[in-house]
């Protein structure tokens, strides 16, 4: 008797696992086709799994697979000017994670950076897909899925523009290192903290905060990126069971082709969980006192 419920339960278990997270985990390739050196960080949304990694280095020309797993949801981004002081503590002169160390092990970028951000098997089981320059912009960066389906939202996007050299002179971030430069570009929110660029306190919603002319700036040059926080009408992508390819630095004149984006909006995706794991949660208790019955 024992040993049939034992595998009862891990007969269970498995069809748990695969059917409730939403099936095949997916491939992300990350390429660095900048002439420089780039560290990208990743961050895991709350309740998701966690890949193998959290950052890396790639060296111009260098890419990295990595396996994400079923549901994943977070962010990946690039990290610039990267360097390793006396004591070991390694910093970043833009998008710095915080942690000291290449793997950033749960901290977010630090504005300015472009951010992607994934939801996947989210709602009606598509992968939601975004660039955002909300928090500002550091590095070109593009997605591109792979052998997925969705139909005109299936598709590259993103941002392939260098937007440091054209940063409007109050949101430059400049590193001097013997030679003066614009490193990376904030948005009016990390400048100034006002409430209509941040779209907080009386502009916290989609019908009180409005582009700015800063916002335009950004949204003129990368049509199909997150350029506020309530740009969702042409900045969502979807697809399905498809792997991606994250670009640093592509060609420039590869902004993005997209028809039209997916009507759901960034605050909605990155603010909750993907419905598989609350149900796998569900499952695991009732499974866990079915164990306790059968014992």
């Amino acid at each position: 008797m024992a040993t049939m419920s034992h595998s009862v339960i891990s007969l269970l278990l498995s069809f748990s696992f695969s059917f409730f997270l939403g099936g095949n985990s997916a491939t992300f390739t990350i390429l660095n086709q900048c002439d420089y050196t780039v560290w990208p960080g990743l961050l895991s949304g709350a309740g998701t799994s966690q890949p193998s990694t959290t950052g890396f280095v790639l060296e111009k020309g260098q890419s990295n697979a990595i396996t994400m797993p079923p549901g994943w949801s977070g962010r990946i981004w690039g990290r610039t000017y990267c360097s390793q002081d006396a004591t070991g503590r390694f910093t970043c002169a833009t998008a710095d994670c915080g942690s000291g160390t290449v793997e950033c092990n749960g901290n977010g970028a630090t504005p300015p950076a472009t951010l992607t951000e994934f939801t996947l098997n989210g709602a009606n089981g598509l992968d939601f897909y975004d660039v955002s320059l909300v928090d500002g912009y550091n590095v070109p960066m593009l997605i591109t899925p792979q052998d997925g389906t969705g139909g005109g939202n299936c598709t590259t996007i993103g941002c392939a523009t260098d937007l440091n050299s054209e940063c409007p002179a109050e949101l430059r971030v400049v590193l001097s290192d013997g030679v003066e430069r614009s490193v990376a570009c904030k948005s009016a929110c990390e400048a100034f903290g006002d409430a209509q660029y941040c779209c907080s306190g009386e502009y916290g919603s989609p019908n009180t905060c409005r582009p700015s002319s800063y916002s335009q700036f950004f949204k003129s040059a990368c049509p199909h990126a997150y350029s506020y926080a309530y740009d969702d009408g042409t900045s969502t992508f979807t697809c399905t069971a498809a792997d991606y390819l994250i670009t640093f630095c592509p060609p420039s004149d590869r902004n993005a082709q997209a028809p039209r984006a997916a009507d759901s909006s960034r605050a909605e995706r990155l603010g909750r969980p993907s419905m598989s794991v609350a149900v796998i949660f569900i499952v695991m208790a009732a499974l866990s006192q079915l164990f306790l019955c059968l014992f």
